[in-house]
């Protein structure tokens, strides 16, 4: 192995000890949102869209600032509450939301992808910060919670709120006049929009800022990869690059 992989595989096993413990108390997503969004609700992520019932309006149509209520599903078990960002179009929106790709990962301006039949966001899929590219998994949503006004606030980490490290940034410029381009997701025929942009616009695709303690995560769920397995990707990388 040479240098460079030598240092590479390096940098990736010393990961293995920054990150943040599973035993240990993490950022959660409920405090995240409530401090982004505004929107005072407290309680389990799954709640929120009832709770939200004479409090906020709601509904299946994105706006900034809005809170996406997502169901407890697979891992889930507690559901997940994001903010949108920004909305690009009618299928897809820029969130930021926290302990999604890696416990206590702040993830900010990343993409979500309406995928459902009728196109009122009950079916998300969600950008995977660790692999770049969208997550694998369809993830089922109440829908939309609207605060009063408008308005994203700024995170401050807060130790009392747990450990957090900010696990990636998108630049939100990169998504401007991006053609929706749909693609097939399902043998059902159900359509997505393409994450990435087509070959000719390649150099336009966007630029994660990645925190590199945080390697091996997908879809919320933790996985263990051996040594032999992070080399190779390694190896690819460099081969890519």
């Amino acid at each position: 192995m040479n240098r460079t992989m030598r240092w590479a595989a390096m940098v990736l096993l010393s990961g293995l000890t920054a990150t943040p413990g599973f035993g240990a108390a993490v950022l959660q997503c409920v405090p995240y949102a409530r401090t982004v969004s505004g929107v005072e609700i407290r309680g389990d992520a799954l709640n929120w869209w009832d709770q939200a019932e004479g409090q906020y309006k709601r509904g299946h149509s994105p706006r900034k600032g809005a809170v996406l209520a997502f169901r407890a599903y697979g891992p889930m078990t507690l559901g997940h509450v994001a903010v949108v960002s920004r909305v690009l179009d009618d299928r897809r929106v820029l969130i930021r939301h926290a302990n999604w790709s890696a416990p206590g990962a702040i993830e900010e301006d990343v993409l979500a992808i309406d995928v459902s039949e009728e196109g009122d966001w009950s079916q998300v899929r969600v950008w995977h910060s660790p692999t770049g590219q969208m997550g694998a998994r369809t993830n089922p949503t109440y829908g939309f919670i609207y605060p009063a006004k408008a308005k994203l606030h700024d995170f401050v980490p807060d130790p009392a709120l747990g450990t957090s490290v900010r696990f990636a940034k998108l630049d939100k410029a990169m998504w401007d006049e991006r053609p929706a381009l749909a693609t097939p997701v399902s043998p059902r025929g159900l359509m997505m929009v393409q994450a990435r942009p087509a070959k000719a616009a390649r150099t336009a695709v966007p630029r994660l800022e990645t925190d590199m303690r945080v390697i091996a995560y997908a879809d919320n769920r933790p996985i263990r990869r051996s040594l032999s397995a992070i080399i190779a990707d390694v190896r690819r990388e460099a081969v890519l690059n």
